[in-house]
């Protein structure tokens, strides 16, 4: 059987991945065909309990290139031309009641064949109870950035603050060398509603990573009229 390319190896048939896995590592690990285990708080198996903090979270919907995401309150412009993969990873979760793909998008099909990075936007939530003692986002970058590591990435610095329209949100960047390409991902994570709502956008730079992260969106926090 012929080597892989990169590109190969970059995609994976989304189809046949992800019955053990939760969709806090999807973005990681659906997009490169790795194998994880399930986050070491969560149960796992399709007769887990429901969780309401995940239930809570409306699945959202994409209409016109655009998703939208009442409760959260954001919306993600999806770029012209790309494909949406978010039905196989929902049904690919092995545990859909605790927590849930919102979006998947790829450049092309995971399954697809090319020899640059297949970039990719995953946005998922997860009931913060899954991470007893998590207070803030930032703390959810300690199994995302051990599991991450451990699959070839390098973590480019420290989680650290990044507001989007006002949102208090916290970011972390990581780095893969592929031989003549290298992976950009950034993973942007919201502690809101009692859910952690991840973000992760890959590439093949730093500005492509950039460009997909801008079209991210929230409504504007109001604040109370003062009498």
């Amino acid at each position: 059987m012929p080597a892989k390319n990169a590109g190969e190896e970059l995609s994976c048939n989304i189809e046949r991945m992800g019955c053990h896995l939760c969709p806090t590592f999807l973005a990681v690990v659906l997009m490169f065909g790795f194998e994880a285990p399930l986050a070491s708080a969560q149960q796992s198996g399709s007769q887990a309990a429901a969780s309401p903090a995940a239930a809570s979270v409306e699945p959202g919907e994409l209409l016109d290139g655009t998703y939208h995401n009442r409760t959260i309150g954001f919306r993600y412009q999806v770029p012209f031309g790309w494909v949406d993969r978010t039905d196989e990873m929902r049904q690919a979760a092995s545990d859909q009641d605790k927590s849930s793909v919102l979006l998947a998008v790829f450049e092309r099909p995971p399954a697809a064949k090319g020899n640059t990075v297949n970039s990719a936007v995953v946005i998922a939530v997860e009931p913060a109870s899954a991470y007893p003692g998590l207070k803030s986002a930032a703390q959810y970058f300690g199994p995302v950035t051990e599991l991450t590591t451990a699959k070839g990435f390098q973590a480019v610095a420290d989680p650290y603050e990044f507001p989007v329209d006002g949102r208090p949100i916290v970011r972390r960047d990581f780095l893969r060398p592929m031989g003549s390409i290298s992976m950009h991902q950034s993973t942007l994570a919201l502690l809101t509603k009692g859910s952690i709502v991840s973000f992760t956008f890959l590439g093949g730079s730093d500005d492509e990573v950039t460009a997909l992260i801008e079209q991210l969106a929230f409504e504007r926090v109001r604040k109370p009229a003062h009498k």
